[in-house]
């Protein structure tokens, strides 16, 4: 089964917002950053339903027993009076929950959003290459108090956005923060980005490029394990794709593994046929550590350095684009069109 692609509608002010924690739960310190980021959504004139599996209770790594946090996703997913699903955040152990889920009954029903990065995107990828749904990845909902960097918008300006008005741009502010997260424990309510440092995107190679394709994404710990799988094939998604003439574009982003680790990872998928279709290749900015000498951005060309395409066409890799486990991160809309241009640092996005 491969469904093909289809969009939510856009939200409107007084649509619901769905809760749920299908992966980590939130612990009692994080929950007054959880409370501030329901009021901000609330604020913004949407319904927001809570549901059951959010908080922790006694798991430190899983909101809820496997059945049930597929029930209530499942269940929030189905329902048509919920617009959009918002997980608080990822987590470690999503993939528990890709053999429970109803996926001939989602790629049957209407689509409804999706947000979410890291630990989510275990069930985002599968939503958009096996159900056909179009999902927004890069925003989580402890995210949303913030304002977004310049030239970025926020998930819920991206998933206002009518996509009969044009396309969605956005740029990269050419900034980035080069020290961790904020404390949501000392200040629940931050809502300012500290982005201390100049970031740059860059060409495996050297030179720019311009590229366009449907978009596929993912965190690299999480999504690498999908390769293979029958809710995870990248490669039929992306030949789909190929014979009506666009192909994809693959985003990755590594959040905290080594770059050994990574360069594992990426051969993999590689080897594993994720990007014989690829017109290009977007690596997130990251601030995982290198292995010895080898530092992440060697790790990406020891992998996918002059990579081609399955008709041996050059399939130019960008390096530190906006998005994964360091702010600011943009909103990508994964089963778009993407166009790409690194001289610029903007995408433009048509769905």
């Amino acid at each position: 089964m491969r469904a093909p692609l289809r969009f939510p509608r856009p939200l409107r002010p007084g649509d619901t917002v769905g809760v749920t924690a299908p992966s980590s739960g939130v612990a009692p310190p994080m929950v007054p950053r959880l409370r501030e980021a329901v009021r901000v959504v609330r604020e913004r004139g949407y319904e927001v339903r809570l549901g059951e599996c959010l908080l922790t209770e006694g798991d430190p790594v899983l909101s809820a027993p496997r059945e049930a946090r597929a029930a209530e996703l499942t269940a929030m997913l189905l329902d048509p009076d919920v617009a959009a699903v918002v997980p608080p955040w990822g987590g470690e152990l999503a993939i528990d929950l890709l053999g429970v889920l109803g996926w001939e009954a989602l790629a049957a029903a209407e689509p409804t959003w999706v947000v979410g990065f890291s630990d989510t995107s275990t069930l985002m990828l599968p939503l958009t290459v096996h159900c056909g749904w179009g999902a927004l990845t890069g925003h989580n909902l402890m995210d949303t108090p913030y304002t977004a960097a310049r030239g970025l918008v926020g998930w819920l300006d991206a998933l206002e956005h009518d996509p009969r008005s044009g396309p969605l741009v956005q740029t990269s502010p050419g900034r980035w923060r080069t020290s961790g997260w904020d404390d949501y424990v000392a200040d629940p309510g931050v809502a300012r980005m500290s982005l201390d440092g100049e970031a740059a995107w860059s060409v495996l190679g050297g030179g720019e490029a311009a590229f366009a394709g449907r978009l596929v994404a993912g965190c690299l710990e999480t999504v690498h394990h999908l390769a293979g799988t029958p809710v995870g094939d990248v490669p039929a998604f992306a030949a789909a794709q190929a014979a009506q003439g666009e192909g994809v574009v693959v985003l990755l982003e590594a959040a905290e593994w080594g770059a050994l680790d990574v360069a594992r990872a990426l051969h993999g998928l590689r080897l594993a046929g994720w990007f014989d279709h690829a017109r290009g290749v977007l690596v997130g900015r990251t601030a995982a550590p290198a292995s010895g000498d080898l530092g992440q951005h060697d790790a990406v060309a020891h992998a996918l350095g002059n990579l081609r395409d399955a008709e041996g066409r050059p399939v130019p890799v960008v390096l530190d684009v906006d998005h994964g486990h360091t702010q600011p991160c943009g909103a990508w809309v994964t089963g778009a069109l993407v166009e790409v241009d690194t001289a610029t640092r903007t995408w433009r996005q048509t769905w």
